[in-house]
């Protein structure tokens, strides 16, 4: 009968000991992961560019101050939330801080008002890798145009590329415009020139937030 009584109590100990382990195992394998999650700072977006007159190429800034801003995901890396996303811009959000008050109301009319569709100018941000570029929707054609970026800091990024309009069929509202500014567009040569090349620039701020996941 102690024979049967001890054997008993080892076997209740043992059992004992093993769920104590099998919690101990489950309690050392169990780990928080914290990732970072990036997403858009809504409104944050600045888009602007320079164009150029005269052979000197003397340069011509302004901005759009309305970019709507669609399909923006999330990622591990902030590159890896911007692909995809998806912009538009009301071309009337033109602003080129004129002081005469009558160089928007040209572009507009001479520039863009001449261009197939474009209300609005569209596209989408892609990423491959290490790569940036933008597939634009200007005049009814899309073309691609690569980016170089730099940091401020992990969360604020600046995009500058080149489009040549020429790609965008949009030789036709260069000349127009050239045509409407002729006088403010002629150099010391008396050349009047509008060029094809405009140099686009944006700034993208991201806000970073930390997933804690439970494995």
């Amino acid at each position: 009968m102690k024979n049967f009584k001890l054997i008993a109590l080892s076997l209740l100990l043992l059992a004992n000991f093993s769920c104590n382990n099998a919690n101990k195992s489950t309690e050392t394998e169990s780990e928080v992961v914290v990732e970072d999650n990036f997403s858009l700072v809504e409104d944050s977006t600045k888009v602007s560019f320079v164009a150029y007159k005269t052979t000197e190429k003397v340069p011509v800034g302004g901005q759009f101050t309305k970019i709507n801003i669609s399909n923006f995901g999330q990622g591990a890396t902030a590159l890896e939330a911007m692909n995809g996303t998806e912009f538009s811009i009301p071309v009337s959000s033109l602003f080129t801080n004129d002081a005469t008050g009558t160089r928007d109301p040209k572009i507009l009319e001479f520039f863009f008002g001449v261009m197939e569709n474009t209300e609005l100018i569209s596209g989408i941000f892609k990423v491959d890798g290490s790569k940036c570029s933008i597939d634009v929707t200007l005049n009814g054609s899309t073309q691609n145009i690569p980016l170089e970026y730099s940091t401020v800091n992990d969360t604020q990024f600046i995009f500058d590329g080149v489009m040549n309009l020429e790609d965008w069929d949009a030789l036709d509202a260069v000349a127009s415009i050239n045509k409407a500014c002729e006088a403010l567009h002629t150099g010391k040569d008396g050349v009047s020139k509008t060029w094809s090349e405009v140099a686009v620039h944006a700034e993208v701020l991201l806000e970073k937030k930390l997933n804690s996941t439970l494995l």
